[in-house]
């Protein structure tokens, strides 16, 4: 590869011509929460995609496209690509985000989350949340009047893999009939990606240790998905078969954030599931690799593999804005702020 050239250079046109209709989209989604994938039609997941590549290719036309908007970030975990990523996004759309530090005082904990949601809901447009508990956010959900997004929970990461789905539409062209596997943990990151492979008609692999698997509720919604849009979910405990003829494999840490007393436990148990040469070597020879970050060098994936020409995290960490501005812009009914609103 040229010096200095990147992944997403040499990427086909991403098909933008099918039926989504952003316009129609917008409408449905203009003042929804989005606590899981599972709020989301396939139809508003691909509208999302269209407006993040066009907002990626075009940032200019969208500047003014949430002026005097109020975004809150209210985080009980730490944050390097959630936080800025979000708060660039909202800057560059012409909004104000402002973050509430949570780390030390849970959601909750001071007065009841149903309150919280009474009160900022009075300042703000929409509130973004990152917790460890899923019920924080749907609580928060149910009771405020602005739109609530799911920033990470310990159930689902829906940003993320909106994201990540971006970045393989970039790379791809098109995601139906690709092969993606997830090797790891069956964790909140792999329910996210499942339910919009699944939604995308993407064939999904997901290979984890016997214990470890995705929820099967999630299994079960993703698979009900999948059979309406021609494309499967594989559950695998082998991980080198679980590669074989990749078109994209993705892991995530083996110990997420509030497990890390599981630690010695699983260092172990997940050691098979370390991408490194060999398996990348089952997959397609024009595969990428996938990891949402930060990533335990040496654990979960290999220096060779992470800083390898397949790689493209850094694709990921950067489309997480481009993916939240799109989000962001159809919750907020910001192209009823632009001349010719896309449809």
């Amino acid at each position: 590869m040229a010096s200095g050239m990147l992944v997403r250079d040499l990427a086909p046109e991403v098909d933008m011509s099918g039926d989504v209709d952003i316009a129609e989209a917008m409408k449905r989604l203009a003042g929804k929460d989005v606590c899981s994938i599972s709020d989301l039609t396939s139809g508003e997941t691909r509208a999302i995609l269209k407006l993040g590549h066009e907002v990626k290719r075009n940032p200019r036309a969208y500047r003014h496209a949430l002026d005097a908007k109020q975004m809150v970030l209210m985080f009980e975990k730490a944050s390097l690509r959630t936080r800025l990523s979000f708060e660039a996004g909202m800057n560059t759309l012409g909004g104000n985000a402002v973050f509430f530090d949570q780390t030390n005082s849970p959601l909750g904990e001071r007065e009841s989350i149903a309150d919280v949601a009474r009160n900022v809901e009075r300042w703000v447009d929409v509130i973004v949340l990152r917790t460890y508990a899923h019920d924080t956010i749907t609580e928060m959900a149910a009771h405020a009047r602005v739109p609530v997004v799911n920033a990470l929970s310990d159930f689902e990461h829906p940003c993320q893999a909106l994201a990540d789905f971006l970045t393989l539409e970039e790379h791809f062209g098109s995601v139906q009939k690709l092969n993606f596997t997830y090797v790891g943990d069956g964790n909140n990151v792999c329910h996210s990606l499942m339910l919009v492979g699944a939604q995308l008609g993407a064939n999904v692999t997901v290979a984890t240790p016997r214990g470890y698997s995705p929820d099967i509720e999630i299994v079960t919604r993703a698979r009900e998905i999948a059979a309406e849009n021609g494309c499967e979910i594989r559950l695998t405990q082998d991980p080198l078969a679980g590669a074989e003829d990749a078109d994209a494999v993705y892991t995530d840490v083996c110990v997420s954030m509030g497990f890390e007393h599981e630690s010695t436990k699983r260092a172990p148990i997940f050691r098979p599931f370390q991408v490194n040469e060999a398996m990348m070597a089952r997959a397609k020879s024009s595969a990428v690799f996938m990891h949402c970050l930060p990533a335990r060098r040496g654990a979960e994936v290999t220096d060779a593999v992470l800083d390898g020409p397949q790689s493209i995290v850094f694709d990921q960490a950067e489309n997480r804005m481009h993916a939240q501005k799109a989000l962001l812009l159809l919750l907020l009914g910001g192209l009823d702020n632009l001349s010719g609103a896309r449809s």
